[in-house]
């Protein structure tokens, strides 16, 4: 999501992945200096977007397995775009993505499907069944 929403939306044609070219330029994912894997963290959900209200929380703990993750030096420039950034662990670093205006757009860093049922899923579900013909 933050690969297509770099190149597509913020004009960074050549935004990339580290995992696939750890030599490009303009990496907007990187790998952690720590990894996440089988983490769990605390999140911070910002007080009226759609994962807060999908949780009915502004926190929770989600589990992680990951080992990259958004470069901190583009999280002020994935903040220029009308993506919203929803979502952050204690260090600040971002965790949740969202788009406006779309019936269910939500990126994370961690594993919904890590346990169920999972709000997300189920929020995800509801999305796509009540729009269903």
């Amino acid at each position: 999501m933050i690969i297509e929403y770099a190149r597509n939306v913020l004009g960074f044609k050549d935004a990339q992945h580290a995992e696939y070219d750890p030599y490009a330029s303009n990496l907007f994912i990187s790998q952690l200096t720590c990894s996440l894997a089988g983490r769990t963290m605390h999140l911070t959900f910002e007080p009226g977007s759609r994962v807060a209200a999908i949780y009915s929380a502004t926190t929770a703990t989600e589990q992680y397995y990951c080992n990259f993750g958004i470069s901190p030096g583009y999280s002020d420039v994935l903040k220029q775009g009308p993506m919203q950034i929803t979502g952050a662990d204690a260090e600040g670093d971002i965790r949740v993505i969202e788009w406006p205006d779309h019936r269910f757009f939500i990126g994370t860093l961690f594993v919904p499907q890590a346990r169920s049922p999972h709000p997300l899923i189920t929020a995800f579900l509801t999305a796509v069944t009540s729009n269903a013909n």
